[in-house]
């Protein structure tokens, strides 16, 4: 019985597919830019935005010419950012959500005083974390990250209300809390999947900010050194922002136009971070390396490099999609700004951890790849190594568990969810709704007794 019943359903799911199949040609044939994008990769103009820009070329005379990429917060280059509070020996992800969230640079005291609210927000609802957290710990932290966002909407007496202070209010505790919803999600997943692993729920200190508090909160002795705190808060900051028309900003300008709220529209985004297309890419990079150093036997050697590489593309090696992850962004060709960042500060931290000869494997993939994906495929673009690239290597390099990788993503993400669901309720534009052509032949309706069995 149970044998019939999975053909069935075998039978059904091929149906489905079947009927979900559209003709590739009728794209070309209507001119669907598919992802919103066209072929150039250069995106479909679907809405403006103060708040982030990415720049991946430079005017000509006649047209637009690749250049180095070029990542803006509120009209600020983000290289800028990062040089101003590197250079002072400082944190600088609360400033970057102040920038983001009110568009200006805070003084000192601004500074001080946005500081001390996180920290000040930086609290749960009684028993939540038992009862949300705990007991209904989720086989996967972005999904238990998810249904913590939902329960919270329970908690909140003025969920529904869509005016901007309040939304504020929402956004800000979202902010806040994210490090521990992240942090007791993973203890409570690591308790109950590895039997041995005690339970450690630390408390935010309210003297910490956001990248010190995680990893303290993380960390069952709350040890770590100063340059791992600075190097996660540079991470947060490059993840910040990223534009309106990325696939997770977006779904927050989709949901919040239909006037839903907060709450659903952050764990809306979340469920479009957790696609391997999206947030997940950097645990694909982290593990098509693990297989890369089994299979290549001279880290040295360009030609057993070259030789992976091309299987990669071919399909026959990893996971067979055919995809060098961490190469390759919709939007940067020559460089992405983030990497370029980035990467300096991974090699300071490899070197510190005895991991440099691992760090420039990832500096000859990175310089090989693109040299070897165009002897295969027609660019229409430049290729270069994205954020994910180094991304989950610097993970690694902070004992950051892979599951926690797309998880911290959303940590700092989560302030340019904020600033985008703020913007599409400030400006009151209509609800989102693009435009599908049905492709569908035409057939009449047949009675039940004719159909065939």
């Amino acid at each position: 019985m149970a044998n019939n019943e999975n053909i069935w359903m075998e039978r059904l799911s091929q149906m489905a597919k079947a009927s979900s199949l559209v003709d590739s040609s009728l794209y070309a044939k209507y001119d669907v830019k598919r992802g919103l994008r066209d072929l150039s990769g250069k995106g479909v103009l679907a809405g403006l935005t103060q708040i982030g820009e990415v720049q991946a070329h430079t005017m000509g005379t006649d047209e637009s010419i690749p250049g180095p990429g070029r990542l803006i917060y509120r009209g600020i280059d983000i290289t800028e950012i990062v040089q101003g509070f590197l250079t002072e020996n400082r944190k600088g992800f609360e400033e970057t959500c102040y920038l983001l969230l009110f568009g200006e640079l805070p003084n000192q005291t601004e500074l001080e005083r946005f500081e001390r609210l996180l920290a000040s927000k930086r609290n749960m609802p009684n028993d939540f974390v038992y009862d949300s957290i705990l007991k209904l710990c989720s086989r996967d932290v972005m999904n238990g990250l998810m249904q913590s966002v939902s329960a919270l909407y329970v908690f909140d007496d003025r969920a529904d209300d869509t005016d901007i202070p309040n939304v504020l209010r929402q956004c800000l505790q979202l902010i806040a809390i994210f490090p521990l919803l992240i942090a007791y999600n993973y203890q409570a997943y690591a308790h109950n999947c590895y039997p041995n692993k005690s339970l450690v729920i630390h408390s935010a200190k309210p003297e910490l900010g956001t990248a010190e508090n995680f990893l303290h909160m993380l960390r069952d002795d709350s040890q770590y050194t100063q340059l791992e705190a600075q190097i996660l808060d540079l991470a947060l900051v490059l993840h910040a922002e990223h534009g309106g028309g990325n696939n997770s900003s977006f779904t927050t300008h989709v949901v919040s136009s239909s006037g839903t709220d907060t709450y659903s529209a952050i764990v809306a985004a979340l469920g479009s971070l957790k696609g391997p297309r999206h947030g997940g890419a950097n645990i694909k990079v982290v593990q098509m390396f693990e297989e890369l150093k089994r299979e290549v036997k001279d880290w040295e050697d360009n030609v057993q490099i070259e030789d992976y590489l091309l299987k990669l593309l071919n399909k026959e090696a990893f996971d067979h999609s055919g995809l060098i992850y961490g190469i390759g962004h919709a939007v940067y060709s020559v460089s992405d700004p983030r990497t370029l960042i980035l990467r300096d500060q991974v090699q300071k931290l490899a070197h510190q951890k005895g991991l440099m000869d691992e760090y420039r494997l990832y500096e000859k993939v990175e310089h090989l790849a693109p040299e070897v994906i165009s002897t295969k495929r027609t660019m229409y673009k430049g290729v270069s190594a994205n954020l994910d690239f180094y991304s989950g290597f610097l993970y690694r390099l902070l004992e950051i568990p892979s599951q926690l990788f797309t998880p911290l993503f959303a940590m700092a993400r989560i302030v340019g969810w904020s600033a985008h669901r703020i913007e599409e309720l400030a400006c009151e534009g209509k609800i989102i709704r693009p435009a599908y052509k049905s492709v569908a032949v035409r057939r009449h309706y047949e009675a039940l007794g004719k159909r065939k069995n």
